[in-house]
């Protein structure tokens, strides 16, 4: 009878035992795309890259898609007093968005060329919860306007 042996890294093994095949099959799926961003959160990304401003007078961008050891930074830009700041863009902000922009922050501000740095949870719309945490973290929250941003705030063109 044919086992199967899972280990984790400790050692420890979940073994099971295959007693009898009712039915097998497989499927081809393709290459693996990898993550992908969600298509209105990167359009939100450049959209947000274009008109820094929304962020306040004064905000410049320095790169979108900033590399850290941990991942990405949506944006990096500089407020009107020349500070970094990290924003972290959105479609539905959550806590664990939340969480990711605090990992992120924590490893900018160790860079002496960077610090300080502070944080942007920006969204089209933000949990209550998420809100919160970031308020309590000294993370901004700004909600974003999809359409105005495409430029379309006007209601000639919507159906409803």
């Amino acid at each position: 009878t044919p086992v199967w042996v899972v280990e984790n890294k400790s050692g420890e093994q979940l073994r099971i035992t295959i007693e009898d095949v009712e039915h097998d099959t497989s499927h081809e799926l393709g290459v693996d795309p990898g993550l992908v961003k969600d298509g209105v959160e990167a359009h939100l990304q450049e959209l947000l890259a274009e008109h820094i401003e929304l962020l306040g007078d004064g905000y410049t961008l320095v790169r979108r898609e900033f590399m850290t050891a941990i991942g990405p930074v949506d944006i990096l830009c500089r407020d009107e007093q020349g500070r970094s700041v990290a924003v972290d863009i959105k479609r539905r902000g959550e806590i664990d968005g939340v969480e990711q922009l605090t990992r992120y922050l924590e490893l900018l501000n160790r860079d002496s060329l960077l610090a300080p740095v502070s944080g942007v949870f920006a969204a089209q719309q933000i949990k209550p919860q998420a809100r919160t945490l970031a308020t309590d973290r000294g993370i901004r929250c700004v909600t974003l306007d999809y359409d105005m941003m495409r430029g379309m705030d006007s209601n000639e063109f919507r159906l409803f």
